[in-house]
Order: C-alpha cells, then sequence, then structure tokens
C-alpha cells in the first residue's frame, strides 16, 4: 500500500512508503492468512523426506506461480529462472511463514539523490512485543553496527522490533523503536529498553550525510508490519543497497523441517549490500566472469571491493535455547559462502538467529514489572523454563539456515531493477535473461 502525500515539484518523483504487502499478484488467489503451527512447502500437503531436505529441486520456470515465483507487485523471484535450491520451502517462502513473524517496509525515493528506507521485523507481532524471545548473535566480520546485542549476549533473549536500515540513520531507527513502545505498550514504558537496530552502508546510490531517514519512518515501518507475503529487492532498508555489485537489498527465504512428528520453519531474512563481481556464485554455478560486463561499481567508485555490508535476521518457530540460537547465527556464514563472497574486511556482517517458541518463558527483565507477590504470579519465588529441541537434532536445523540464506540472496538479487541514484551513480540489475539461459543450457545438458 502506498500512502498519499503531499505534491512534490514538477519532475521530482514523490516519497514512497511502502507497505509490506501480503497479497497474492501471481497464480491462484492465496488465502491472507498466515501460516498456523504445522506447515507444509509441498503443494501435496506432505513431510519433506531426507532427502528432500538435502538436495537441490530443479523447477521449470514455466510451470512455478503464485509465491514462489513473484514478489506481491509481480517481480519475479530466483525460483522463477530456473535456479534449483536445496530443502523445502514453506508456504510463502519467506521469513514470514515462521508464526507471528510480521515484516514491514518504509521505501524513500525522491529526487535524485535519495534511496533509503527502514525494514521492520516484529518477532511476535506488535501485540506480544514485550514477550522475550530467545536469541543468539553472531559477527562473522564487525565492521558493522547491530545495536542490542551486548544484552543478547548476557541474557540470551530480547523483545520488541528489529529495525534494519543505513548505517547513519541507526540512532533513529533505535528511538522509533522506543517511540512506538512507549506508545503501543504503556505497560513497558518504565523499563529500559535495549532494542536491535542495524544498518547496511549505500553511499553508492544514496545521499548517505543527507539524514533523509526520521524517526517517524522508523515508526511506519513497524506500523506497515504484516505477515504472509513480502516484497523484496529495492524496498525498505535495502532499498539503496548493491549485492555483487548488482543492485541488491532486501531478500528472504524459509525452510520446513520436521523434527518429533511437528513441522517447524526457519526462515530467513537479509540485506545484502555485499561482494564483488568476480566473487558472485549461484547454485553452485561460477557467474561473476561470465557476468563481469556492465560494472559501474568497480570503474567509478572508490570504495573498496567488497565494502558494504550484510544483515541477516534467523527466525524460527522450533523451540531452542539461546546459545542454539547462537548456533543458528552462525551458519549464515556457509550460506552467504555459497553466493560466493570471502567476507570483506570493509563488509559488517552481523547475524541474529531467534525462536518464536517457549511463549512466556522468560521473565521481565524489570522488577518493576512483574507481578506483584500473592497474585499467583509470584515473581520473586519464579523459574523460567524452556522446552527445546536436544543438540544432536540441531543439523536439519543448520542445513535450513545454510539453504535459506543462499535463496535469501538470491532473491534480493533477482527481484530488483537498474538504480540510479545520488551523482548519477548507476547499478544494474542481475541481467535475468542471461541467468536463466545459463542454468536452462546447464539443465539441458546435465
Amino acid at each position: 500500500m502506498i500512502k498519499n502525500l503531499p505534491t512534490k515539484p514538477a519532475g521530482e518523483p514523490h516519497l514512497t512508503l511502502t507497505r509490506s504487502p501480503c497479497v497474492a499478484a501471481l497464480g491462484a488467489a492465496q488465502p491472507l492468512h498466515r501460516s498456523t503451527a504445522t506447515h507444509h512447502g509441498d503443494p501435496t500437503g506432505k513431510s519433506p523426506t531426507r532427502q528432500q531436505q538435502g538436495a537441490r529441486i530443479v523447477m521449470e520456470p514455466e510451470s512455478l506461480t503464485g509465491p514462489h515465483a513473484a514478489t506481491p507487485t509481480g517481480k519475479p523471484r530466483a525460483r522463477s529462472l530456473g535456479i534449483p535450491f536445496g530443502g523445502t520451502p514453506g508456504r510463502w517462502n519467506a521469513i514470514t511463514d515462521v508464526p507471528g513473524v510480521q515484516v514491514g517496509y518504509t521505501t524513500l525515493i525522491r529526487g535524485d539523490s535519495v534511496r533509503t528506507g527502514v525494514t521492520a521485523v516484529l518477532p511476535r507481532g506488535p501485540a506480544a512485543g514485550g514477550d522475550p524471545v530467545a536469541a543468539g548473535f553472531f559477527s562473522q566480520n564487525g565492521n558493522g553496527e547491530m545495536t542490542g546485542v551486548s544484552w543478547i549476549e548476557e541474557a540470551g533473549m530480547f523483545s520488541l522490533p528489529i529495525a534494519i536500515t543505513n548505517t547513519h540513520a541507526v540512532g533513529l531507527a533505535h528511538a522509533a523503536i522506543v517511540a512506538w513502545t512507549v506508545s503501543h505498550h504503556p505497560e513497558l514504558g518504565d523499563d529500559w529498553s535495549l532494542p536491535v537496530a542495524a544498518e547496511t552502508w549505500h553511499g553508492y546510490l544514496n545521499d548517505a550525510n543527507g539524514h533523509h531517514v526520521s524517526e517517524q519512518d522508523g515508526i511506519d515501518a513497524i506500523e506497515a508490519a504484516a505477515g504472509g507475503r513480502i516484497e523484496e529487492g529495492s524496498v525498505g532498508g535495502g532499498t539503496g543497497m548493491n549485492c555483487y555489485q548488482f543492485k541488491g537489498g532486501s531478500g528472504t527465504a524459509s525452510r520446513v523441517v520436521e523434527y518429533a512428528g511437528t513441522s517447524y520453519t526457519v526462515g530467513v531474512f537479509v540485506q545484502a549490500n555485499f561482494g564483488t563481481r568476480a566473487e558472485l556464485t549461484l547454485a553452485g554455478v561460477p557467474l561473476g566472469e561470465v557476468l563481469a560486463d556492465d560494472n559501474p561499481m568497480a570503474e567509478h567508485f572508490a570504495a573498496p571491493p567488497g565494502a558494504g555490508s550484510v544483515i541477516a535476521i534467523v527466525a524460527t518457530d522450533a523451540p531452542l535455547l539461546p546459545h542454539q540460537c547462537q548456533a543458528l547465527a552462525r551458519r549464515v556464514t556457509l550460506g552467504l559462502a555459497r553466493t560466493g563472497t570471502t567476507g570483506s574486511h570493509f563488509s559488517g556482517d552481523l547475524f541474529l538467529a531467534f525462536s518464536t517458541a517457549n511463549p512466556g518463558g522468560f521473565s521481565p527483565c524489570n522488577p518493576a514489572s512483574r507481578p506483584p507477590p500473592g497474585s499467583g504470579q509470584d515473581a520473586e519465588h519464579r523459574y523460567d523454563k524452556l522446552r527445546f529441541v536436544p543438540w544432536g537434532r540441531l543439523d536439519p536445523f543448520f542445513a535450513a539456515v545454510v539453504q535459506g540464506t543462499e535463496e535469501a540472496v538470491a532473491n534480493a538479487l533477482v527481484a530488483n531493477d537498474d538504480m540510479v541514484g545520488r551523482d548519477g551513480h548507476r547499478t544494474p540489475a542481475l541481467p535475468r535473461d542471461r541467468v536463466a539461459e545459463l542454468f536452462r543450457a546447464r539443465h539441458e545438458h546435465s
């Protein structure tokens, strides 16, 4: 949904505030409700087998329709090009396949030099924003920022929405989460908030020093959050980002994991802004040299090759301990490696994983927020308790993170178009026709 805004001068594009859509754009109409506790990525409703979870599935592009083929506005996704991926995706093939998780965007495109925005991820939706989730953080390379992680490493949990934006707007995104919390959860108003706000740098396409993101933009992104299908590419915090020197930005994917008779979901969301053209690999196929032409970033930009950053958010409804969440976050590195990156010193690669299981499993942090003694929930004598998957049974969940991360990056690349920004800087989109032809030829000769 695009909000109406005051008219701009002639010839200047409008500032757009984009709500995360959850409507079907292609194929048969899709119901608008979120997935329930048990999911099935296979349209037959069957649970994935061990072979399906590990194998790369090749889909003929013309046979693929619906949410796995395109975003709500009709932008193609990676599977529509015939790129094979391992594992079984969830219903939407998105982080929002995890029950309760919602995503919202504020996308700012104005004039010749504003290409930015904010992405919000709500682990338990807006109503349960104060209920902490088990969480773990991992830094592959610390040349970036994600607030709140000192507390996550201390306590193994966090609450409130997550915001992802550009490097110089982290403080405003942080303030937006606090302002939203005070407005929507007054019962938490006296608590000290330590929200998660993360960033990647977009100074090639956007006027990074112009302070174009406001606190209200962050609040709008949180307010826009919804489940179901979500947009990808140049939206939200990913609007001005580049990946492998093609247009990058926001991407997502999910995998279904069967454990103890229950189908759980692992969802990944990335803000992809990393990598050099020569490194690019998709589904094991080196593409950097084949697609080396048309690379204005390499020709005209002074930043070191590979500079940028990537933020990854991993969500699951599987019951996990905080250290198990951290183990999932570490596996993001392996998913990124599948796309070719070697992890530049100039890239801030920061990953957060959380589990939405065990609602109410953590006591409130602030004693003033706890129930009074004798209320039946006496905080002075309460034990917290978390149910969790045994450590020795986590390998399928690790695989799901790796597979989901690889596909989320590919989706961020595919669901995009050329963009021109500040000082006439241009970033080309991944040439989808050429990539599709490469994989078509590979499939025919396999």
